[in-house]
């Protein structure tokens, strides 16, 4: 759970509400060409939708918000790597001046499923100082995302039948002040690394 009464605002503070929240996601593969996924919160409404190509070299995911304006698009960086590197930019945007955050594999060989992401400011330093690292098994898509020893949020990955048909549902929690649109594209590079 977040300790620090600081907000976590990555994507937006709209995106950043006083109590925690808990959210459902329902991906499905539309076509060959084509991923949707859907966010929900418990009564049902939409908050955000991401769409992308499934089987395109050049992956790339826009979230939308319930009007259809475009938020943020995640980008694989280099497709076909080890690292599995991908960008988030605000809007449409591919721009460095629009970068918000970097996100790519800890190390090659992992037992478990762990990313390292990077703000904008942080990117381009010596240090390559990690802001946030996404935590999981290799065996599951359930990840916790952190903060030093702070978690921020925690997804859970709910397999079903209609899993092998290529329609997924993830349960997450976003603790208070957490950016909930920044959780929601961790939860799409994970799962787009895992069937990569």
């Amino acid at each position: 759970m977040a300790s620090d009464d600081q907000m976590i605002e990555v994507v937006g503070h709209r995106f950043c509400v006083p109590y925690t929240m808990e959210l459902l996601v329902k991906k499905k593969v539309q076509s060959f060409s084509k991923a949707h996924y859907d966010v929900y919160d418990t009564t049902g409404n939409v908050l955000l939708e991401v769409d992308g190509g499934v089987w395109n070299l050049q992956r790339k995911r826009v979230m939308k918000d319930p009007s259809g304006l475009p938020v943020i698009t995640l980008r694989e960086k280099q497709p076909l790597s080890w690292r599995n590197q991908w960008v988030i930019h605000e809007g449409e945007s591919s721009e460095r001046n629009h970068l918000i955050c970097s996100v790519q594999r800890s190390n090659a060989l992992q037992i478990k499923n762990r990313l390292d992401v990077c703000l904008a400011s942080n990117c381009n330093s010596k240090e390559n100082g990690v802001d946030f690292r996404v935590t999981g098994s290799l065996t599951s898509l359930s990840f916790k995302v952190r903060r030093g020893n702070s978690i921020l949020a925690e997804v859970s990955h709910n397999f079903t039948w209609g899993s092998c048909k290529g329609k997924e549902t993830f349960k997450v929690k976003v603790y208070p002040e957490v950016d909930y649109a920044f959780i929601i594209a961790l939860l799409v590079i994970v799962h787009e690394n895992d069937n990569a």
